[in-house]
């Protein structure tokens, strides 16, 4: 009974990450599957995120402010990455690995030399705090991180029903194809990777108002979290969502359903020293979940023939 009232205890907690975690997850949806790159600014820009928009607000910005400062600066950071990649050649893991690796000093020097700034919501005006999650007032932030998740959804499902969209999703697609009917592939592989880091970095942003600081580590094993997300989400609604929009939503569900299943590893007792492992272990058990499936279906096959 105290394992099952302290879960229930933790569910809005959990959602609320889930949701906001999400956001990243789209970002890294859009790379990972649209585009068909493997970025790993993920990490760095996602602490860049919560780096600028912490460091704003404590310079007495306003927090809508140093959420669009931290998107522009998760773009700038994806900017960085995709230059490397298509002016200088460099293969796009290796533009990633070296775009996150300058990424830890520069969020260093953002947060004026520290690892760790805080912001209390007792001192400056924040849109999310873990301090409400579990009140029914205006100040709880399950509402407001559903409304933008729900815009960041919608906004994307509008850009590429466009034709730059569909140009950077063909591009995804085949881009020896996409460069022979003329699509500038090189243009549409910066824009996605920026699109991709300017989502990362609002969830870093909203993530460090959330906890109450932003830490130089806070982006560590980001990726991980963010193919979680992905693949839960195609392993649970990869057959029902056909739109594009719900393949979206369902990248969002899939970070909510990560973080519950995380609660519920903690509430049986885990060492919370070994939550990256535990993390590890959730999305190898779902990566092999679409692999044990067709093996599964096979054996059947077989067996009935």
């Amino acid at each position: 009974m105290t394992f099952l009232s302290s879960f229930l205890n933790s569910i809005p907690g959990a959602v609320s990450q889930g949701i906001i975690w999400g956001i990243m997850g789209i970002g890294v949806y859009i790379t990972f599957r649209i585009m068909d790159v493997a970025d790993l600014t993920v990490d760095g820009s996602f602490a860049t995120g919560g780096a600028v928009c912490v460091m704003l607000i404590r310079a007495g910005v306003s927090p809508w402010i140093a959420i669009v400062c931290a998107l522009a600066a998760g773009a700038l950071a994806g900017l960085i990455t995709a230059l490397l990649h298509t002016k200088c050649s460099i293969p796009a893991i290796l533009s990633g690995i070296l775009t996150q690796l300058s990424l830890y000093s520069i969020n260093l020097r953002i947060m004026g030399g520290r690892a760790n700034q805080p912001v209390s919501v007792d001192k400056f005006h924040l849109l999310v705090s873990q301090r409400y999650v579990r009140d029914l007032s205006l100040n709880n932030p399950l509402p407001l991180v559903i409304l933008m998740s729900a815009a960041v959804i919608m906004t994307l499902y509008w850009f590429f029903g466009t034709e730059r969209g569909c140009a950077i999703r063909a591009t995804g697609d085949n881009p020896n194809m996409a460069k022979a009917q003329g699509i500038n592939v090189k243009n549409n592989i910066i824009i996605g990777l920026m699109i991709s880091n300017a989502l990362v970095a609002l969830s870093g942003a909203l993530l460090a108002q959330y906890q109450g600081a932003s830490d130089i580590n806070m982006g560590r094993g980001a990726i991980v979290i963010g193919l979680a997300a992905v693949i839960i989400g195609e392993v649970f609604f990869g057959k029902i969502f056909r739109n594009f929009a719900l393949k979206l939503f369902a990248v969002s569900i899939g970070a909510v359903v990560y973080y519950l299943v995380l609660q519920v590893t903690l509430q049986l007792g885990l060492n919370t020293n070994d939550l990256k492992l535990i993390s590890a272990m959730i999305v190898a058990v779902f990566l092999a979940v679409p692999y044990w499936k067709k093996l599964a279906t096979r054996k059947k096959g077989v067996k009935n023939a």
